[in-house]
């Protein structure tokens, strides 16, 4: 049987694809901080859902004058941020009812391609540098509804 010579080429790119580079290493987060994270988020999301400007489905449709159904098929369509919890039902924040809120919330919505509550509540809440560090929801309530719509429509691409 004849012996194969492998150039020193070859060899490294063998060695390379055996060898964990500290590139790979780096690319992982332990599981002990993703256990962490994870509990910070789910004990951030607790809070939030408890906060004084939360209201329930049933809350919502009595203030807007309509039914619990409709509020879901909102939510559901990205109309109104309902925000799930750990039991059955959302929670919304009171304020996407003001009309400057309820007028730009469709409009963002499907700028960012998104209709899940917490990633829309996520971005009205989260201060921006495009908006000098004031958040989104902060930005409609000054009247730059359409700033934040275009800012919406960067992110969602």
């Amino acid at each position: 049987m004849k012996d194969i010579q492998h150039s020193p080429a070859t060899t490294s790119r063998a060695t390379a694809r055996t060898r964990p580079t500290s590139r790979q290493q780096a690319d992982y987060v332990p599981a002990s901080e993703v256990r962490a994270l994870l509990a910070n988020s789910l004990a951030a999301r607790q809070e939030r859902l408890g906060a004084a400007d939360m209201i329930s489905t049933d809350e919502a449709a009595r203030l807007v004058q309509t039914t619990r159904v409709t509020i879901n098929a909102w939510i559901a369509k990205g109309r109104a941020i309902g925000l799930t919890q750990t039991k059955r039902g959302f929670r919304m924040p009171r304020w996407q009812f003001e009309p400057s809120m309820w007028d730009a919330l469709p409009r963002m919505s499907a700028a960012l391609g998104a209709t899940e509550g917490w990633a829309l509540l996520s971005f009205l809440e989260s201060p921006h540098g495009g908006l000098n560090g004031i958040t989104p929801r902060q930005a409609i309530e000054q009247g730059q509804a359409d700033k934040v719509i275009k800012i919406a429509e960067h992110e969602g691409n």
